[in-house]
């Protein structure tokens, strides 16, 4: 769809919300479409990395909530039905066995804050800034921000950045742990790139195993993380990559790693 453009160069994948005239606000056709496309990408071969971003100057203001509060025409499904196209796109994003990573320019608030957060890595600009908005909307947190935050920034802040609801700039944000770079405007592209480069020329089996453990580690007791770190390496012995990054190391070389 015209709203959600994608984009590939070699072995990476760019997402781009496209309607900057409401700086990226997302609707519900949206959500679908953003899940389908997270969730083929997932299957690819062919990409390494995906880059999630906005068009224009800002990432996304989140759910684009304009005639929610009209009793009159309602919307069309229920909205439990309606936040579970929300809650599906989440977790395929979160769960897509790709690096993922964001690269917000500008504004990134409510559910747009936490399409970042669900990202492996966050780079900002410094004109970006970020909101858990929803309280000024007569909301509550979604998008997982209620998981994702206090697994960032501890409890207390994530009350925080929740109750109430300021906007922050992209330098506290990267006080509290919400961004891993934050970088003038001009040089975002290429930061951004640069890491995209990095993660889509690593071993992608091992990577994606790694990152599903990570994603489990709060849920996990020390035994079942030891138990799917055995699962994981046994299956990276399996791989090609392996031999190939001892025969790089022996030949000086950086790995050519194919994922078999």
């Amino acid at each position: 769809m015209e709203e959600i453009q994608l984009t590939q160069e070699e072995n990476i994948a760019t997402v781009t919300i496209n309607r900057p005239e409401v700086k990226n606000a997302v609707t519900s056709d949206m959500w679908d479409e953003l899940q389908r496309v997270f969730t083929e990408l997932g299957y690819q071969d062919d990409v390494r990395a995906v880059i999630v971003t906005g068009a224009g100057d800002d990432f996304c203001s989140g759910a684009d909530v304009g005639g929610m509060g009209s009793r009159s025409e309602g919307p069309r499904l229920h909205q439990l039905d309606s936040m579970r196209k929300v809650g599906d796109c989440c977790l395929s994003l979160f769960n897509m066995p790709k690096v993922t990573i964001a690269k917000v320019p500008g504004v990134a608030v409510g559910a747009g804050m936490n399409l970042a957060l669900c990202c492996d890595l966050v780079v900002a600009s410094e004109n970006a800034r970020f909101s858990e908005i929803f309280a000024q909307r007569g909301l509550s947190v979604d998008f997982g921000g209620s998981f994702l935050l206090p697994r960032i920034v501890g409890l207390q802040k994530a009350k925080e950045l929740v109750l109430l609801a300021e906007v922050i700039s992209a330098s506290k944000a990267h006080e509290m742990g919400l961004t891993n770079y934050v970088v003038p405007r001009e040089q975002l592209d290429e930061k951004v790139s640069d890491l995209a480069e990095r993660a889509a020329s690593g071993p992608p089996r091992a990577l994606a195993m790694s990152k599903a453990m990570l994603n489990k580690s709060f849920a996990n007791s020390l035994q079942d993380a030891l138990d799917q770190e055995g699962t994981s390496q046994t299956v990276n012995f399996t791989t090609k990559d392996v031999s190939e990054a001892m025969k790089a190391f022996q030949e000086k070389r950086s790995p050519r790693f194919k994922g078999w």
